[in-house]
């Protein structure tokens, strides 16, 4: 299925599985901006929403109840993403509603979370550099599973530089970065492509770069 179809799944899934309040926020809350959001940013790195929890309630520091506009969570993971729009109500807001607000982000951080803010026009007008960080922040913990497959550790270590960089990258960046040689680098990216983790980006009769194929971005 392509994202609108995927989209409804996802929202219906959620909506189904909350009532009173948190069904009331997930209904209110989730706007154009967190749409937006998914369409061009999540899904383009993705191509699921598997992990991810819109209009996410957690406790805050008041003793009260705040909702993150989506959360990622997995065994030892929990990442915050917002989006935030900039229009009169927050050019408006109080100096004790800014510190307000960057006092609550800091318990976040305190309590575990690891906090990615986007503005509307990030997501916007530069979608790509937007899906470079989040696969760039989510494949910090990828390491974790690949330990428990048959990967060596230097294709541990290329599919890590690949995503953290974002974008494809070329043999040489790796023999730079892992101190290789040209002939074990080009024995490696062979076997990434042979698993289909790695897919070849630019070239044709000589590949000049690779990119990250679905073997990679699915289990995400």
């Amino acid at each position: 299925m392509g994202f609108e179809e995927e989209y409804q799944v996802f929202m219906d899934a959620h909506l189904g599985a909350r009532t009173g309040e948190r069904l009331r926020r997930l209904q209110e809350g989730h706007n154009e901006a967190e749409m937006l959001f998914l369409k061009q940013v999540w899904w383009p790195s993705f191509s699921h929403f598997r992990y991810l929890h819109p209009e996410y309630e957690v406790d805050d520091f008041k003793d009260g109840k705040r909702y993150l506009d989506f959360a990622y969570i997995r065994p030892a993971i929990r990442i915050c993403l917002e989006v935030d729009g900039y229009g009169p109500h927050l050019r408006n807001i109080s100096r004790w509603q800014f510190s307000d607000n960057l006092e609550r982000q800091n318990q976040l951080v305190i309590d575990g979370w690891t906090v990615i803010r986007f503005s509307y026009d990030q997501v916007n007008e530069k979608p790509r550099r937007c899906q470079q960080v989040v696969q760039q922040v989510i494949g910090r913990w990828l390491g974790d599973e690949w330990d428990q497959t048959s990967l060596s550790f230097h294709e541990k270590e290329v599919l890590r530089l690949a995503i953290r960089k974002g974008e494809a990258i070329s043999p040489i960046e790796i023999e730079k970065y892992l101190q290789l040689t040209d002939k074990t680098v080009k024995k490696v990216l062979s076997q990434l492509v042979d698993k289909k983790m790695l897919i070849p980006a630019s070239g044709n009769m000589r590949v000049r770069s690779y990119r990250l194929g679905d073997q990679v971005k699915h289990p995400i």
